[in-house]
C-alpha cells in the first residue's frame, strides 16, 4: 500500500472482492441484537439476522464506529505505506460515522481528508469508488474528494418500505415523519435528499410503489451512462424482478455493465425493515 488511500464504512455495500481488488479499506458499523454487538459483515451482523430479529420483535439498534477504531485503521494504514487517506462516509444527518472520522482524523499519523457523501448506502459505495478512480487516474487528493461529492450529489437513491415503523423508531424519518399515522393504507416512496430521508410520494399498493420508482429512475437517467443498484431486505423476487426491468429499459445506458442486486447491509437494513426495497442510479463521471 502507498501514495493516498481510499477509506469508507460497511454502510457503503461494497463487496469484498470489490474492496480488494481497489484497495479501499472498509471501517465496520455495528449492529446491536438484543444484549449483543456486532460489527457488520459476513462474520458479524448480516442482514438475515437483522431481519429475523426484527420479525421477532428483538430489540435492534445500530451504533457508529468510535473515533478510537477509526484511528486504528488510519494507524494500520500509514503502517501499510499510506502517506495520505480519503476518508468518504454516509450522511452525517443519519449517523455519526462522519464525526467519529473527524476526530480520528485529528490524531491520524497522516493527513487525512474526510468527506460527508451526504447518501447512505450504495451511493456512497459509488462516490469512493469514483475517488478511488480518480487516484489512479494520477489526481490528487482534492480531485478525488470532488469528484466523490459530484458523485454522491447527483445520485439518485430512491427506495419503498413496507411500513414507515423502523424508520420512526431509530429517528431517520425527518421529514417524512408527516406519513406516520396515515401510513397504514398507503405504501411510502422515499428519497435521500440533502442527507436525509424525506417523502416522494405516497401509493395504494406495493405494485404501484415499485413501478413508480421504475419510471422514476428511468427518468433521472435520461441519456446518462449509469451504474445502477438495486437493493432490498427480505424482498428476493422483487428486488431481482425490477433490476430485470431496469436492466432491459436502461440497457444503453448501462452500456453492458451489470445491475448490482443484492440484499441490503445490516445497519441500514435495521432502519427499513424486512420488505424494503431500493435503488440507487450513479451517473458515471470522467475520472481525468
Amino acid at each position: 500500500m502507498s501514495g493516498t488511500v481510499v477509506v469508507t464504512d460497511s454502510t457503503a455495500s461494497l463487496s469484498a472482492e470489490v474492496t480488494e481488488a481497489r484497495g479501499i479499506v472498509v471501517v465496520p458499523l455495528q449492529v446491536v441484537i438484543g444484549a449483543t454487538v456486532y460489527d457488520e459483515g459476513p462474520d458479524g451482523a448480516t442482514p438475515e439476522m437483522v431481519a429475523q430479529a426484527l420479525k421477532e420483535f428483538r430489540p435492534v439498534s445500530t451504533s457508529r464506529p468510535s473515533p478510537a477504531r477509526l484511528t486504528e485503521i488510519y494507524q494500520q494504514a500509514a503502517a501499510d505505506g499510506a502517506d495520505e487517506i480519503l476518508s468518504i462516509h454516509l450522511s452525517a444527518e443519519m449517523s455519526g460515522t462522519f464525526e467519529s472520522a473527524q476526530l480520528a482524523a485529528r490524531d491520524a499519523p497522516v493527513p487525512v481528508t474526510v468527506v460527508d457523501s451526504r447518501q447512505v448506502g450504495v451511493a456512497t459505495g459509488y462516490a469512493a469508488l469514483s475517488a478511488q478512480d480518480v487516484l489512479d487516474a494520477g489526481g490528487s487528493v482534492a480531485d478525488a474528494a470532488a469528484s466523490a461529492r459530484v458523485r454522491a450529489e447527483a445520485s439518485t437513491a430512491l427506495f419503498y418500505v413496507d411500513t414507515l415503523e423502523y424508520l420512526r423508531r431509530g429517528g431517520r424519518i425527518g421529514a417524512a415523519a408527516a406519513l406516520v399515522g396515515g401510513a397504514l393504507s398507503v405504501k411510502p416512496l422515499l428519497c435521500i435528499a440533502d442527507g436525509r430521508v424525506v417523502n416522494l410520494d405516497r401509493v395504494r399498493t406495493s405494485a404501484r410503489a415499485l413501478s413508480r420508482m421504475e419510471d422514476l429512475i428511468v427518468e433521472k437517467a435520461g441519456d446518462l451512462s449509469v451504474d445502477l443498484c438495486v437493493s432490498h431486505l427480505a424482498n428476493p423476487d422483487r428486488a431481482g424482478e425490477l433490476a430485470t426491468r431496469l436492466g432491459v429499459r436502461l440497457s444503453d445506458n448501462l452500456g453492458g455493465r451489470e445491475v448490482w442486486c443484492g440484499e441490503l447491509g445490516a445497519v441500514l437494513g435495521a432502519h427499513v425493515g424486512p420488505g424494503m426495497v431500493a435503488v440507487c442510479l450513479a451517473p458515471l463521471l470522467d475520472p481525468s
